[in-house]
């Protein structure tokens, strides 16, 4: 098993990297996600990867994050789902708007990403979602979206919370509405009005 891949980045194609490790290039599969990220050639590049081996050959696919990579695991694991096509998932749905989506049952954001009919998307909804945790969701939200808190006093935490809702696909009237249906909100932190306001939903 290959864990992981790190090297120069020698060149990329539409769908991978082709990565310089010690002379040897190997040719990566990535999300599009990825290919958007890439460092300017000649760069160090890190990769988490899978390595899929079949009767015609052997292909590596590879991940921004550990938590990307397990994720395309469990799409591999759901059946009529290849890796390739968990790639275009990927490509299509960051993995935290996956998750929701999932737990959320929206049918129609999955289906959306390239290979993935309705049928598909029912399936997918129905295998994975007892895998996936909400808390994974807006937690990663939360850390990513809101900042530290600024010197000198404390953040709006209402401001903050609608700005992590938003983040997560909901508009902003939905998320306002939310977040002000909850009462005692000024003594809470942005994780636990978060929290409420999503009960909200």
């Amino acid at each position: 098993m290959i864990s992981f891949i790190r090297g120069e980045l020698a060149w990329t194609t539409d769908s991978s990297v082709i990565i310089d490790c010690n002379g040897i290039g190997y040719e990566v599969f990535v999300p599009v996600t990825v290919l958007e990220k890439c460092p300017k050639q000649g760069s160090m590049l890190m990769l988490y990867t899978y390595l899929q081996v079949k009767e015609d050959g052997v292909a590596l696919f590879g991940f921004e994050s550990r938590e990307e990579l397990q994720v395309f695991r469990l799409l591999i694991g759901v059946n009529g789902i290849g890796p390739k096509g968990a790639v275009g998932i990927l490509s299509g749905i960051s993995v935290d708007n996956l998750r929701f989506a999932v737990l959320s049952e929206d049918e129609k954001t999955i289906a959306r990403a390239p290979g993935i009919g309705p049928k598909t998307a029912k399936k997918l909804i129905l295998e994975l979602k007892d895998k996936l945790r909400l808390e994974d969701a807006f937690e990663h939200k939360l850390n990513t979206t809101l900042g530290a808190q600024s010197m000198g006093g404390q953040p709006d935490v209402v401001l903050e919370t609608i700005q992590a809702l938003t983040a997560l696909g909901f508009s902003n009237t939905e998320a306002s509405r939310a977040v002000n249906s909850v009462e005692q909100k000024e003594e809470m932190t942005s994780d636990e009005l978060l929290k409420k306001a999503l009960k909200k939903m």
